[in-house]
C-alpha cells in the first residue's frame, strides 16, 4: 500500500492539474456550432405540404407593394407583375433559385476567432431585437434605452462563452437623428465585440455612412468584402404577403455593399399570420422564398439567411406570447423547412413575455431555446436578455442568458452512444472489484469536464451551503459579474487612430 501511494497521489494531482486545464475547442461539452436537428416536430408528407402550400401561395396571392427597383429586379428574374400590381413567382422560378442560392455561408468575426459556419443544422445562439428599454433588474424599472446601453450590451456579448453573435437588441432612444442613431448603433456593437454583428437601417440613405465606418474599421473597402462582420436585419415584407418598400431599397444597398442579409419576416399569428402554427409556417416560408428570389437577382449567390420569424399571439388578449410552447413550435417547424431546403436559416428563440429575469422568464426562455436547438436553427436570434414581449432588454438577463444557453447547447449535442459510453467493462469492475460506486474512477474524472456543462450563475450548493454562502441571489450575482465585466476595457476597442478618424469624420455619441 505504502509503496504505490506516491504514484496514487502523483496521478491524483496529474488529473486535477488536467481538469484545471481549458480544453481544446473539440473537447468542450458544448461549442457554437453544434449539430443540431434531430427533433423534427413535422413529418415527411407534413414538410411537402408545407413546402408545396408555399408554392401555391407565391404563384396565386404573390406580394404586393414591391419598389419599383424590386419590380425590376424580380420581373428580370422571372418573376410576373400583375395587373393587380402584385408580384407572383412561378414554381420553377423558386426552384432554379433554391438550386443556385448560397448555401455556403460563414458569419465573419472581426478577429477571426469567432466565426459562424452556418451549413448543415449547425446551431449558434445570439442577442437580437429592437427593445425600446433597458430593464434595471435591481430597481425592477423600464427607462429607455441609450447607445451606452447598447455598446455595454455588446461588451458582455463579447465574454459570454455561448453567446455566438451580437445583434442589436436595442434601439439607441438618446439620439433622435435616424442616421445618427443607425450608424453610431453600428459603432457601439462593433467597439463593443469582435463577435459577429447585427444591424438594420431604416432608410437606404442610411447605409452608406455606416458602411464607410465599417470600412474605416476593416481597413479599407477591400478588407472589409473579403471578410464582413456585420450583417443587415432586413425585415423586407409586412406581412401578409407585402414587401416593405423601403427595407427593399435597403436591402438592395447592402447586398451591393457585401454585406450577408437576414430575410427576416415576422407575422403575428392569428393578426398579420394565420391563427395555426402550419398556417404561420406557410406565409414565413412563402415570404422569405420571395426574398430569396429577391436577393438572387439582385446579385447572384449573395449570402441570405432564410429568416422565418413569425411570432405568438395570446388570442384571449391580441398580446404577444413570445415565451408561450406555440412559439417554441414554430421555431422548430421553420427550423425544419430550413433543412428541407438546405438553406441556412435563423428564427426567434429564448425571448420572454415576463417583466423581469425571473421564473417565468426562466422557463419561457429555456424552452424554445432547447427547441431551437435540437431542431437544428442555424441562427437562434433573441436567445438571451429579452424581456416583455420585446419591449425590454437586459444585461443581467443577458448574463444568465448565457447559462440557460449553455443547458440548451447541451441538450442539443444529444447522447453518444459508444463502447466507452456504454461503459460495460466499468460497470463490471466496479460492482465485480472495486468500492460499488463510480465516485473518483478514472473514467468518470477523464469524462467529467468533456460530458458536462457546468453553470457559471447558477447555484448547485445544498441549502446548508447556501446560507453559510449568506443566501446568495441570483440577481444579485449578475449584477456583480457585469460591474466586472464594464469595469475592463473593451478588448474590440479601436486603434486610438482609426476611433480618431471616425470621430472626426461622424457625430460619435458614445464617450470616448
Amino acid at each position: 500500500m505504502n509503496d504505490q501511494s506516491p504514484s496514487r497521489s502523483g496521478g491524483r494531482a496529474a488529473r486535477r492539474a488536467a481538469r484545471a486545464a481549458a480544453l481544446p475547442d473539440h473537447l468542450r461539452p458544448i461549442r457554437p456550432g453544434l449539430e443540431g436537428g434531430r427533433y423534427n416536430p413535422l413529418t415527411n408528407a407534413d414538410v411537402q405540404r408545407i413546402h408545396n402550400a408555399a408554392l401555391e401561395a407565391l404563384e396565386t396571392i404573390g406580394l404586393a407593394d414591391a419598389p419599383p427597383s424590386g419590380v425590376a429586379y424580380l420581373t428580370g428574374a422571372g418573376a410576373i407583375e400583375g395587373d393587380d400590381g402584385r408580384v407572383r413567382f412561378p414554381r420553377a422560378l423558386i426552384e432554379d433559385t433554391l438550386a443556385k442560392a448560397n448555401r455556403s455561408i460563414t458569419l465573419h468575426s472581426r478577429d477571426g476567432k469567432n466565426d459562424l459556419d452556418l451549413s448543415g443544422s449547425r446551431v449558434h445562439y445570439g442577442t437580437a431585437g429592437a427593445a425600446v428599454h433597458l430593464v434595471d433588474a435591481q430597481g425592477r424599472s423600464y427607462r429607455e434605452s441609450t447607445v451606452q446601453d447598447l455598446h455595454d450590451a455588446a461588451r458582455i456579448c463579447d465574454v459570454l462563452d455561448n453567446i455566438h453573435f451580437c445583434q442589436r437588441p436595442m434601439i439607441c432612444r438618446d439620439i433622435p437623428d435616424t442616421v445618427e442613431m443607425e450608424y453610431n448603433s453600428v459603432y457601439a456593437c462593433t467597439t463593443g465585440t469582435t463577435k459577429h454583428v447585427g444591424t438594420s437601417f431604416s432608410e437606404p440613405h442610411c447605409v452608406a455612412p455606416a458602411m464607410e465606418i465599417l470600412h474605416m474599421i476593416a481597413g479599407g473597402e477591400e478588407a472589409w468584402r473579403a471578410r464582413p462582420f456585420v450583417s443587415n436585419s432586413n425585415c423586407f415584407v409586412v406581412p401578409p404577403m407585402k414587401f416593405a418598400s423601403e427595407s427593399c431599397q435597403v436591402m438592395e444597398e447592402c447586398i451591393k455593399a457585401g454585406m450577408p442579409v437576414l430575410l427576416l419576416s415576422a407575422g403575428m399569428s392569428g393578426a398579420t399570420a394565420p391563427s395555426t402554427i402550419a398556417g404561420a409556417i406557410v406565409q414565413a416560408v412563402a415570404e422569405c422564398l420571395a426574398g430569396l428570389v429577391y436577393v438572387n437577382a439582385v446579385k447572384p449567390g449573395a449570402p441570405a439567411i432564410f429568416g422565418t420569424w413569425p411570432f405568438g399571439l395570446d388570442l384571449r388578449t391580441g398580446a404577444m406570447s413570445i415565451g408561450s410552447g406555440e412559439q417554441a413550435l414554430l421555431t422548430a417547424g421553420c427550423a425544419q423547412m430550413h433543412r428541407f431546403y438546405d438553406i441556412p436559416g435563423g428564427a426567434a428563440a429564448g425571448a420572454s413575455d415576463s417583466k423581469l429575469p425571473d421564473m417565468q422568464a426562466g422557463w419561457e426562455q429555456m424552452c424554445s431555446n432547447v427547441m431551437a436547438g435540437i431542431s437544428g436553427v442555424n441562427m437562434a436570434y433573441e436567445a438571451a436578455g429579452m424581456h416583455a414581449s420585446l419591449l425590454g432588454f437586459c444585461h443581467e438577463s443577458l448574463i444568465l442568458g448565457d447559462d440557460i444557453i449553455g443547458q440548451a447547447l447541451r441538450c442539443t449535442r444529444g447522447i453518444e452512444v459508444t463502447d466507452e459510453t456504454l461503459a460495460l467493462d466499468q460497470m463490471a469492475k466496479v460492482c465485480m472489484e472495486g468500492p460499488g460506486h463510480y465516485l473518483g474512477t478514472e473514467q468518470t474524472l477523464s469524462r467529467m469536464q468533456s460530458d458536462c456543462v457546468y453553470p457559471t450563475m447558477g447555484d448547485r450548493t445544498s441549502p446548508k451551503e447556501w446560507v453559510e454562502r449568506d443566501k446568495p441571489d441570483l440577481i444579485e450575482k449578475a449584477t456583480a459579474r457585469k460591474e466586472e465585466i464594464l469595469a475592463n476595457r473593451s478588448a474590440a476597442a479601436l486603434d486610438p487612430g482609426v476611433d480618431a478618424a471616425i470621430r472626426d469624420r461622424f457625430n460619435i455619441h458614445l464617450k470616448g
